[in-house]
C-alpha cells in the first residue's frame, strides 16, 4: 500500500484549484472560446477590461496556468514551499499569506494595464490575459529569505550552490530579462509585484512567533524590523547603497503620510535577536527530517553578523538600565571586612580570650544594621 502524503489543508487546496482550473482552462481554450484560439478565457484568467464582470478571478487567475510545465512549477513550487511554510506559520497565517500574494499583485495590475493602454491608445493592451503563480513563486522566495536565509541549497549533485537568501535577486533577474527579450511582461510584472507585496506584509504586518523571548504579550512580534531583512538585502552587495537611499526615501514619505508606522530603535534591536534566534533554533528541511541554519550549512557570515547585532543591542540596553539606578549609599558601597578563617582546634588557655564588642568567638564580625 503507498504511503499517504501529508499535505496540509490548505496547500491541498491550491494543488486542487491549480490542477482543476488549468484543466478547465486547457479545455475551454482548446474549444476556442468565442472563436479566438489561444486568447484568455475572462471567467477564468483576470482580463483588465472585464475585471468588474468577473471580480472573483482576481484570485482565480493565480491558479490558472496555460501548460503543462508552468502547471509542474507552480504546483511543485507550492507543494514543498506551502508544506513548509503553513506547518512552520499555521494554516490560518499561511492562508492570509497567500491571499497577499494573490489578490494585491493581480489588483495593481489591473490598474496597470488599463492605464497604460489609455497611454498608448490600445485597448488590446487591456484585454490581455493574466494569469499564472509567478507572484506566489515570489513570495514563497521572500518567506524563505526572512526564514532560513543562510540555508544551501545543492543542484545538480553539487554542481550548482547556493544560499536560499540570493534565490529572490535570482528569480526577478530571470523574470525581467525574460519580460525584455521574450516579450513576457505578465511574469515580469507579477514576479516584482509578488515580491513587494510579501515583502511589505512580512515587514510590517504579519504577526510572528516571538523566539527570543522579547514580547510583552501572547501576541508575538508584528513585523520584521531586522537589519538582514531590509529590502536592499535582498540584492548584491554593490547595489545595496542605492537600493537603500531609494527605499529610504520612500519609507520617509509614507511615515509622513502616517501609511507607515516608524520601526523604533527597540523593534529593530528585537527583530535582530528575533533573526539571530531563527537562526540558532534551526527549522525542518524542506524535502526531508533535517535541520536548517545548523551548523553543517557552511559559511555563517550573516549569522554572526546578526548575533553581533543583536549583542551589541543587548549591550546598549543594559548600559541604559544601570545608567537609571539610583546610586547606592556609602555604607552599602563601602567594602566588607573579609571573615576571618576558622581556627584550628584550640589549645587550652588559662583565661577566656577578650572578645571584642560585634565580633564572635570564631572571629565573624556581627555587622548592626544602621538606621540612622
Amino acid at each position: 500500500m503507498a504511503p499517504r502524503l501529508n499535505i496540509p489543508p490548505i496547500t491541498r487546496a491550491i494543488l486542487s484549484a491549480i490542477c482543476a482550473l488549468s484543466f478547465l482552462n486547457g479545455v475551454a481554450r482548446w474549444r476556442s472560446y468565442e472563436g479566438s484560439p489561444g486568447g484568455p478565457i475572462p471567467y477564468l484568467a483576470l482580463v483588465p477590461s472585464n475585471a468588474l464582470f468577473y471580480p472573483w478571478t482576481l484570485l482565480t487567475a493565480t491558479c490558472v496556468e496555460r501548460n503543462i510545465f508552468t502547471v509542474i512549477i507552480t504546483g511543485a513550487t507550492v507543494l514543498y514551499g506551502g508544506k513548509y511554510l503553513e506547518r512552520a506559520w499555521g494554516s490560518r497565517e499561511f492562508a492570509k499569506f497567500i491571499l497577499v500574494a494573490s489578490l494585491v499583485p493581480n489588483f495593481v495590475m489591473v490598474f496597470l494595464y488599463i492605464a497604460w493602454s489609455y497611454v498608448v491608445s490600445d485597448t488590446n493592451v487591456s484585454a490581455k490575459g493574466i494569469s499564472g503563480g509567478i507572484s506566489i513563486q515570489a513570495a514563497f522566495l521572500v518567506a524563505f529569505k526572512q526564514l532560513v536565509p543562510e540555508h544551501t541549497v545543492t543542484i545538480l549533485k553539487g554542481l550548482v550552490k547556493m544560499r536560499v537568501k540570493h534565490f529572490p535577486a535570482l528569480f526577478l533577474l530571470l523574470n525581467t530579462i525574460g519580460g525584455f527579450i521574450l516579450g513576457t511582461d505578465v511574469a515580469l510584472n507579477l514576479s516584482w509585484l509578488g515580491l513587494l507585496s510579501s515583502w511589505t506584509y512580512l515587514r510590517f504586518y504579519k504577526r510572528q512567533p516571538d523566539l527570543s523571548g522579547t514580547s510583552t504579550n501572547g501576541l508575538g512580534i508584528k513585523g520584521d524590523a531586522s537589519e538582514t531583512f531590509a529590502f536592499a538585502n535582498f540584492f548584491p552587495d554593490a547595489a545595496q547603497p542605492a537600493i537603500s537611499a531609494v527605499t529610504d526615501k520612500i519609507y520617509s514619505i509614507l511615515v509622513t503620510l502616517r501609511l507607515c508606522t516608524p520601526f523604533s530603535e527597540e523593534d529593530i534591536a528585537s527583530g535582530n535577536e528575533q533573526a539571530m534566534a531563527r537562526g540558532e533554533a534551526g527549522l525542518p528541511s524542506l524535502l526531508g527530517n533535517g535541520r536548517l541554519g545548523g551548523r553543517g550549512s557552511g559559511k555563517r557570515e550573516e549569522a554572526e553578523r546578526r548575533r553581533a547585532l543583536a549583542l551589541k543591542a543587548l549591550d546598549q540596553r543594559l548600559q541604559a538600565a544601570t545608567s537609571n539606578r539610583p546610586s547606592q549609599s556609602a555604607a552599602s558601597s563601602a567594602p566588607s571586612q573579609p571573615p576571618q578563617p576558622p581556627q584550628q582546634q584550640p589549645s587550652p588557655q588559662p583565661a577566656a580570650p577578650s572578645v571584642a564588642p560585634g565580633q564572635s568567638m570564631l572571629g565573624e564580625t556581627n555587622y548592626t544594621p544602621d538606621h540612622s
